[in-house]
């Protein structure tokens, strides 16, 4: 029979022991909290949220300076404007499987009628740093008649929400693996590639090819929560059209949250095209759309 000395023992004990943390922490999701602005207001609820999301046990929280290091040496300075590759870019430096972006302040509101208020606001951006894909977008806020009430009444908004956030991540995170078995299933099936549409139309002459065209053209309305955040944004929308020039597959390349997403989606959704051609024959084909939101004038 095998005799371990005391001593050995205890070796033993002692690696399996340190070895649990690391294989807990490898099936955790690690998640990154970026500043949510300079503003005293931005660093509380950027505190206030990453205490929050440390308690849940799926959540790995990365060190709050090895990620702000990493996204100010990635050149990363706070929008929340981004197309997927900004965005995978952005991820990659900072080497976690999400991260946790925004905006966060406590202004003097004064209405055109009635007395002036404090205003204290957060708006939160989760990104899948694998896809570049925005997995969330939310906007808590809050009012008093004091900066220091509404700062503590949106604080405690952001811990109550932060359930909701780990959430969302967690099911970012199934989400993204079922859509990496469906790519294999259609490479599998030998689906066939959909080719993306030349840069221009003499582009595409050269080629023997005519670019879908909409029957018509429709402006996405501007939503009224992007309207409480004065939010403005480029909303970039790949489409893939059909040899009837029905689209099939509509996907955001680049991303605003604040609702302009959805509302992009929504209009191309609607559209009709004639189809492309190639020598005189239809062939399904996927182009970009760019829609430009800005606020509308007063």
């Amino acid at each position: 029979m095998l005799k371990l000395r005391p001593f050995l023992l205890i070796l033993i004990v002692c690696a399996l022991w340190a070895s649990v943390p690391a294989q807990t922490n490898s099936q955790r999701i690690s998640v990154a909290v970026l500043d949510l602005g300079q503003t005293p207001t931005a660093k509380r609820a950027t505190d206030k949220l990453s205490l929050a999301l440390i308690s849940d046990t799926g959540l790995l929280i990365v060190d709050r300076e090895e990620s702000r290091a990493a996204a100010r040496g990635a050149g990363y300075a706070g929008s929340l404007n981004m197309a997927l590759q900004e965005a995978r870019d952005l991820g990659g430096a900072i080497g976690s499987d999400f991260y946790v972006m925004g905006d966060a302040q406590t202004l003097r509101r004064s209405p055109s009628t009635g007395s002036a208020f404090y205003e204290a606001y957060a708006s939160i951006f989760i990104v899948n740093s694998r896809t570049g894909k925005l997995v969330l977008w939310d906007r808590s806020s809050s009012e008093a008649t004091s900066p220091e009430e509404a700062t503590e009444s949106l604080l405690k908004e952001l811990n109550r929400r932060a359930t909701h956030y780990a959430a969302a991540i967690q099911k970012a995170q199934e989400v993204q693996r079922n859509e990496r078995a469906q790519v294999l299933e259609r490479i599998a099936a030998g689906v066939p590639l959909i080719e993306d549409a030349p840069e221009d139309e003499k582009a595409a002459a050269r080629e023997g090819i005519r670019l879908p065209l909409p029957f018509s053209r429709l402006r996405p309305v501007y939503p009224e929560t992007a309207a409480r955040a004065e939010a403005e944004a480029t909303v970039d929308v790949q489409l893939e059209i059909d040899t009837r020039g029905e689209v099939t597959r509509a996907e955001i390349m680049r991303w605003g949250g604040f609702g302009l997403d959805e509302a992009a989606l929504n209009t191309v959704r609607q559209l009709h095209f004639r189809p492309a051609l190639r020598d005189g024959v239809a062939i399904p084909m996927r182009v970009l759309l760019r829609y430009n939101f800005r606020k509308p004038q007063k």
